[in-house]
């Protein structure tokens, strides 16, 4: 199969890529020439000199696809328009041009979010693919527009994916945890015991080239996440192992407190010009108490399982950071 991947560059797209590479699939991938290949090189996947946002290069990009796999989107902006044209506009551009120039494309693979689900209400309800829309952030907004852009596109047979919060070998924004607790220090939000849904982007890559090319999902919408939940607590204390930091400084920081250092990082983020990882919204986002999901429906359809656990997750992530000398 002949499959495209948007944001293959990035920590997700480039685990996907390396997937369909070992499965034997012909890939290529939208960037342009100025783009950091780093995670591509020396990969036998095609570069389409291209942009979401120039139509005339989107159509060099999809007229020879089979399967389209789009993971590009904005996790930051300045703004809710910048976050609307990174994840809904440019989603709704490939679209158009799966229509205009691919007709007989089998499947398009839009890769979405916990996000656009919102918190669950408590421990015994992750949300599940049923559950209503109910973003708290303009991230989740945006992306739950470019989902209704898929869902609109009928004639397109379709798969959705939401992952939620991924780590794993390449990445950069959970990054900063690692950091943290190899320094010794382990910051918790709020005084109570939140969990979470966690995937490693290995399982999440290999999750995502599943559902692409299962019959049965065709118009369907998963989770791809751990079968468990997990407390910060138990993913601090266990890196903290890992990293050999047998005494690690607890520190519970108040939702009040936690709101107020995002307001001010995202304002000094506004005024440089440069998206800040946490801002207000973000500030909200983690002061949540339950952000889990069921991976149910995955199970039943296509058969996806967790095959990582969560320390062998860890210590994976943690030998690729030392080797790049990250930590």
């Amino acid at each position: 199969m002949n499959v495209l991947v948007t944001g293959a560059t990035g920590f997700v797209g480039s685990h996907v890529v390396d997937v369909l590479l070992e499965r034997g699939h012909t890939v290529s991938y939208i960037a342009r020439s100025t783009s950091n290949l780093r995670w591509l090189a020396d990969k036998p996947a095609t570069r389409v000199d291209g942009s979401l946002f120039d139509k005339e290069s989107l159509r060099a990009a999809v007229e020879r696809a089979d399967i389209i796999i789009h993971v590009a989107g904005l996790t930051a902006a300045k703004n809710e328009a910048e976050f609307r044209r990174g994840n809904t506009e440019a989603t709704q551009n490939l679209i158009d041009a799966a229509r205009a120039y691919r007709p007989g494309l089998v499947r398009f693979v839009h890769i979405s979010s916990l996000a656009v689900s919102g918190p669950s209400p408590n421990l015994a309800n992750p949300v599940t693919e049923d559950s209503p829309y109910n973003p708290i952030t303009s991230y989740g907004r945006t992306k739950q527009l470019a989902e209704l852009a898929v869902l609109e596109a009928t004639e397109i047979p379709f798969t959705i994916i939401r992952p939620p919060a991924v780590y794993g070998p390449r990445d950069s924004a959970i990054y900063t945890f690692f950091q943290t607790v190899n320094k010794g220090l382990a910051t918790f939000i709020g005084f109570d015991q939140k969990r979470l849904s966690l995937v490693h982007v290995r399982d999440l890559a290999r999750g995502i080239v599943d559902a692409a090319f299962s019959p049965k999902t065709i118009g369907e919408t998963y989770f791809i996440s751990s079968d468990e939940f997990y407390t910060w607590r138990e993913i601090a204390e266990l890196t903290g192992t890992i990293l050999e930091r047998q005494r690690l400084l607890r520190i519970r920081l108040p939702h009040t407190l936690v709101l107020g250092i995002a307001g001010i990082a995202g304002f000094v983020g506004r005024i440089s010009g440069k998206p800040s990882v946490l801002d207000y919204e973000k500030g909200v986002d983690i002061i949540q108490s339950f952000w889990t999901c069921s991976t149910e429906k995955a199970r039943a359809d296509f058969g996806y399982r967790q095959e990582i656990s969560l320390e062998e997750g860890l210590r994976d992530t943690i030998r690729w950071y030392k080797e790049q000398k990250w930590l």
